[in-house]
């Protein structure tokens, strides 16, 4: 072992411990962080019919037109989202193949375009970003899609038409192959195409039906005039200007629960978490400075001049007579300082005084031997004071005598 080391009685450095301390916080923060995000921080740009994918059938190219064209938009992963009463308008893009109780279970509560399917794809599996082909949905599905949304009805897919009569005017829309409307009674028509309606809107409600996704998907949007038509149909149905468009993602199985660690970071329980750090911020650094290297293992009955001084000192203050050992302080002192220097014995106090102040001040508080012995005459009147004054009193003998006799002793 080293000599360091041995006299301090640590085997570790400031700078290795602050390093171990350093590298635990980071990995505990890491740990955390991983444990409460690590389903965000996956990619989900995947091949389908979801607001995440870029895809020819995904809709993230509609998510990017509307945010280039200034709308406030997001993605939901909260199923709460579908069911509350949040201000924005929802645009819930219902898959292909989707669980019949959770579709039943769903009652739109705000203003709504639900999108419906057309295509089914078949991922890449060398780049699963991108569809390898597509195919026409089943219409039996679908069928049986609207049943689960309450909706009696049927899927058609027709001749796509030359022009199409929409609240914005004449479009001439371009969706792949065919067209798909919807034929129900339950819907009132918005924008109608042969005998069925593209658009449709249940009677009394702010919920509508959008037949064909390929107005929105990103295949659709590289038409001019089905962007057109997407952009101006989402400001048809919202109220203001303002107001957001919220995708849910939820149908396709994008959830997100809302964990406690994620609430700890979220309003309103930030500030609590970030008072909370501050504080074990705080006891860590109260411990580091309080703490030193563990004391080594001593006699029960110790022994020499320290044991003896700790002893006597120990008894003094059970007392509580430190304050009174001012004056016999200064008097041992200024005895010790006369044998120093060699001072006659015949000088009384008065003249010792006066050769100890021509002698020179001590330097750290330019005090003379006077004004530092004014200060122990009487009793002290508490301890901080008495040591103030020794500890003057005993620089001074120390630097007198290291001026005039070179003797640091």
């Amino acid at each position: 072992m080293s000599e360091t080391a041995a006299g301090s009685g640590s085997p570790f450095s400031a700078r290795v411990v602050g390093i171990l301390i350093a590298v635990a916080v980071f990995s505990f923060a890491a740990v955390m962080v991983l444990a409460g995000w690590a389903p965000e921080l996956r990619d989900r740009n995947e091949a389908g019919d979801h607001p995440y994918s870029t895809s020819a059938i995904g809709y993230n190219g509609f998510v990017q037109l509307l945010q280039d064209q200034g709308f406030d938009v997001e993605i939901s992963l909260l199923p709460r989202d579908l069911e509350s009463y949040k201000w924005g308008t929802r645009i819930v893009t219902v898959p292909q193949r989707m669980h019949d109780d959770k579709l039943e279970a769903y009652t739109p509560t705000s203003t709504t375009l639900i999108v419906l399917p057309k295509w089914i794809g078949l991922t890449d599996w060398q780049n699963p970003k991108y569809q390898k082909d597509t195919r026409f949905a089943d219409a039996r599905d679908l069928n049986d899609l609207l049943e689960g949304l309450k909706i009696e009805g049927e899927i058609g897919r027709i001749d796509v038409p030359d022009l199409v009569a929409t609240p914005f005017g004449d479009m001439a829309l371009k969706p792949d192959v065919k067209m798909q409307v919807i034929v129900s009674d339950d819907l009132e028509p918005v924008v109608e195409a042969g005998d069925g309606m593209l658009v449709g809107r249940l009677y009394g409600e702010d919920v509508y039906f959008l037949a064909d996704p390929d107005m929105i998907n990103t295949f659709g949007l590289s038409e001019l005039e089905n962007a057109r038509f997407a952009v101006q149909l989402v400001n048809f149905i919202r109220y203001e200007e303002g107001e957001p468009v919220i995708f849910d993602a939820t149908f396709h199985g994008f959830e997100r629960s809302e964990n406690l660690l994620q609430m700890m970071f979220d309003v309103p329980f930030i500030g609590v978490t970030l008072l909370a750090f501050a504080s074990a911020l705080l006891l860590g650094w109260a411990a580091a400075i309080r703490f030193g290297p563990p004391l080594r293992e001593q006699r029960v009955i110790a022994l020499g001049k320290q044991a003896l001084a700790d002893n006597s000192a120990g008894l003094v203050t059970m007392t509580r007579r430190e304050t009174r050992m001012a004056p016999g302080y200064l008097a041992m002192m200024r005895r010790r300082a006369a044998a120093d220097i060699g001072a006659p014995k015949t000088l009384s106090e008065t003249q010792l005084s006066a050769l100890f102040d021509r002698l020179g001040p001590e330097e750290q508080s330019g005090k003379s031997f006077t004004e530092i012995a004014a200060n122990l005459r009487t009793h002290a009147p508490n301890r901080e004071t008495l040591l103030t004054a020794a500890r003057d009193l005993w620089r001074w003998r120390h630097d007198i005598l290291r001026r005039s006799m070179n003797d640091p002793k």
